[in-house]
């Protein structure tokens, strides 16, 4: 019995140190083999369509259903960045030469600023234009390189990024193939009742469908609508801007308007009133609407987590993952969430919810892959 213990005991002891030896081993394809298993998860109902009409030949179908995710995500995506970077290196370019300088800009705005607008701001205790346009200069400059200084750092990055994105789309045709497979080595694996094991599944596949079409979509439509505004009423810039304006707009309690406000503002403010009050009935009645038509219909009531622990779990994942943080923060966040729910139940039957939730079982259904 001893000795038996003992060699359960080691094999046990080695298991773990080769999984970990080989989990540290895969450390720098980490996004990779993230942003493969959420984009099979969320092209898995295509991948099952054109399956079908190809039976017998998972290969060709697996490749077609690539083909299909790369032309529908990969290359606008890639397009989108290739275009905010060019016009990231114009605005820096533009801001930072000789007769263009940022100073001179904001002085230029303070001498067309409209007589009101200047009273309005000697009500609120603001007398000394000068001074503030040269803090506002300062701040903008340093914005600028900071920016400037990212786009850079991607730039030198290229070969590392088309490394991961060509391991990624390598990784996607397999799981797209094997995904079942996969699935099934792991429920095996895994020393958990399968009720737990398809829970977590389940609550995997609807988190990433939730942020990714859900959320990722709505905030994608509302930068979208932002950049053609900005393109229509002539501010430079209008593709960076837009992409900001979608990253904001995944954050709770943040949103687009903190950038289509403050150029509102620079409108009225250089005397551009039509152009600034479009800028703000768009932002306020469409762009900021935008989020409550949507939402409700691609997320969900059920997969919906409370918006505080949705700002948090996005910035801990942005700051551990980088931008991968965006879906990684708020599926670790549901699955904390999961796992604590299975644990409530085991000891209290009666279903719990948090602020912002509905009383519901921990986990939904499970769907797409993980689901044999």
């Amino acid at each position: 019995m001893k000795d038996s213990t003992l060699q359960n005991g080691a094999f046990l002891l080695a298991l773990v140190a080769v999984s970990a030896a080989f989990l540290f081993l895969l450390r720098p394809f980490y996004a990779a083999i993230f942003w493969a298993a959420a984009l099979a998860v969320l092209f898995w109902p295509i991948h099952q369509s054109i399956l079908a009409r190809m039976p017998g030949r998972p290969s060709l179908a697996s490749l077609a259903s690539l083909l299909v995710c790369v032309l529908i995500a990969i290359i606008p995506i890639w397009l989108i960045a290739l275009s905010v970077v060019q016009e990231i290196a114009q605005m820096y370019a533009r801001y930072t030469q000789d007769g263009g300088s940022l100073s001179g800009q904001l002085r230029e705005i303070g001498a067309r600023t409209p007589p009101w607008m200047l009273e309005w701001l000697q009500r609120l205790g603001i007398d000394n234009m000068a001074g503030l346009q040269e803090r506002a200069a300062q701040a903008a400059a340093q914005a600028l390189q900071f920016v400037a200084t990212q786009a850079v750092s991607i730039g030198q990055n290229t070969m590392q990024v088309l490394v991961t994105l060509a391991v990624m789309l390598y990784l996607l045709f397999f799981f797209f193939r094997d995904g079942e497979r996969i699935v099934g080595l792991l429920e095996r694996a895994i020393p958990m009742e399968n009720a737990y094991i398809e829970g977590l599944a389940g609550r995997f596949t609807s988190v990433v469908k939730a942020t990714i079409r859900g959320n990722l979509i709505v905030a994608m439509a509302q930068g979208g609508l932002g950049g053609v505004l900005f393109w229509a009423v002539g501010v430079p810039g209008a593709v960076l801007w837009g992409v900001v304006m979608t990253f904001l707009s995944l954050l709770p309690a943040v949103g687009a308007w903190l950038v289509w406000g403050p150029v509102a503002i620079w409108l009225l403010a250089t005397g551009a009133i039509a152009r600034g009050l479009v800028v703000i009935v768009v932002g306020a009645l469409v762009i900021g609407v935008i989020d409550n038509l949507l939402r409700p219909i691609l997320v969900g009531r059920e997969t919906r987590m409370p918006d505080y622990l949705v700002l948090l779990s996005t910035l801990g994942g942005l700051a551990m993952f980088g931008l991968t943080g965006f879906v990684a923060g708020p599926m670790i966040a549901a699955l904390f969430m999961a796992m604590w729910g299975f644990f409530i139940s085991r000891r209290h039957p009666e279903p719990v919810a948090l602020a912002g939730q509905d009383a519901a079982a921990p986990g939904p259904e499970p769907s797409g892959p993980p689901a044999r």
